[in-house]
């Protein structure tokens, strides 16, 4: 199960506009909400903010990662976004965040949910990875540095 798997380009923006959590919530909720995966826009939208009501999602370096599990979805559907400018998004380090993974799960998949969670989680711990993603202007370059990445990770961790 790679993160390159569920990760397609029309669902990376790297120019996301929101100026606050709750603007790039949304923003990023829209840019997945066009999935063939999603059965129902509002269902997957009060998951996600369910969730983050119970606890901030921005995990911390500039990171945060909102996600929700529900029946309104066929299959997991993630997307990722590099915001504009720094975000205050109430992280667990009070640092700003750019870059933001949103992840839907299954409600029955949720082993898969959590696999996926966690992998997302350990490339992001990877200070260069978060720099270099940074850099990059196109939905294509993030999905090969995502790819790039899972490859060094993982290939050499196995």
């Amino acid at each position: 199960m790679k993160i390159t798997d569920y990760l397609k380009k029309e669902f990376v923006s790297a120019s996301v506009k929101g100026k606050n959590k709750n603007d790039v919530i949304e923003e990023m909720l829209k840019l997945i909400g066009a999935s063939e995966k999603v059965l129902d826009f509002d269902k997957i939208r009060r998951a996600v903010f369910e969730r983050e009501q119970i606890m901030s999602t921005g995990v911390g370096n500039g990171f945060a990662i909102p996600h929700g599990k529900s029946d309104a979805v066929s299959d997991i559907v993630a997307g990722f976004g590099i915001t504009e400018r720094p975000i205050d998004y109430d992280a667990l380090d009070d640092k700003p965040v750019r870059l933001v993974f949103i992840l839907i799960g299954k409600e029955n998949m949720v082993g898969s949910h959590i696999k996926l969670l966690s992998r997302v989680s350990r490339l992001m711990n990877s200070e260069s990875f978060r720099e270099k993603l940074l850099t990059l202007n196109t939905p294509d370059e993030i999905i090969e540095a995502f790819r790039q990445e899972e490859e060094i990770q993982f290939v050499q961790s196995s």
